[in-house]
């Protein structure tokens, strides 16, 4: 249910002075037949991998019906469909007046039917909108672990043979939607246009 198109249009996606912007335009657009009020975009690695240490460096947008991340879907999607590949959002955010300093992180799969597991962490000053953050994961055989600017604040077992979906390859997306179920809808206090800035995309790995 959310709002925007998606587009490849350098006003949704594009580098300024080494910082890459996604912003979300509240503009009337039409594409394959279907007109939104609202644009941004949806960007995806060019490649999967299993394991290692994922971090984005990042300033966040803000306001009610905004809705930024940075995630991981199991490389076997267009083969086995949702939730059966497996998500690891590694950041999200619903924006908001009282929400703008809350990021959340949840993985999801299938055992007999979707199932998820997240938790959030929240900045005791300002709101994500205000400063670069540092949102990363730690990814082995073991264990998820999650963390902002390396303050530690999820974690998750997943030897359990039902969470088989995170043993695979995984690609990287981020985009920054408007409206949806769970944000819901822009409001007379949303201001357009918002912008995630993203200062890097970094994914660490080597023996132990």
């Amino acid at each position: 249910s959310e709002l925007q198109h998606y587009t490849n249009r350098i006003e949704n996606a594009s580098i300024d002075n080494g910082i890459l912007k996604i912003a979300t335009i509240k503009e009337s657009y039409t594409d394959q037949g279907q007109t939104k009020e609202y644009t941004s975009a949806r960007l995806n690695s060019k490649f999967a991998f299993t394991y290692g240490k994922v971090e984005i460096r990042a300033k966040l947008p803000s306001s009610q019906g905004t809705w930024p991340a940075f995630w991981m879907l199991g490389a076997n999607f267009s083969s086995v469909g949702w939730p059966t590949c497996g998500e690891v959002d590694i950041m999200e955010m619903v924006g908001g007046t009282g929400k703008d300093n809350r990021v959340y992180s949840t993985l999801h799969w299938d055992n007999g039917g979707h199932q998820e597991y997240g938790s959030s962490y929240s900045l005791s000053t300002g709101i994500f909108a205000d400063d670069f953050h540092v949102f990363s994961i730690e990814w082995d055989e073991n264990k998820i672990r999650s963390y902002v600017d390396g303050n530690p604040f999820f974690v998750i077992d997943i030897t359990p043979a039902f969470l088989s979906e995170f043993h695979q390859n995984f690609f990287l997306i981020m985009n920054v939607a408007v409206g949806g179920n769970w944000p819901g809808s822009p409001n007379a206090s949303t201001v357009f246009p918002q912008t995630m800035q993203v200062d890097y995309v970094r994914v660490y790995q080597g023996s132990k």
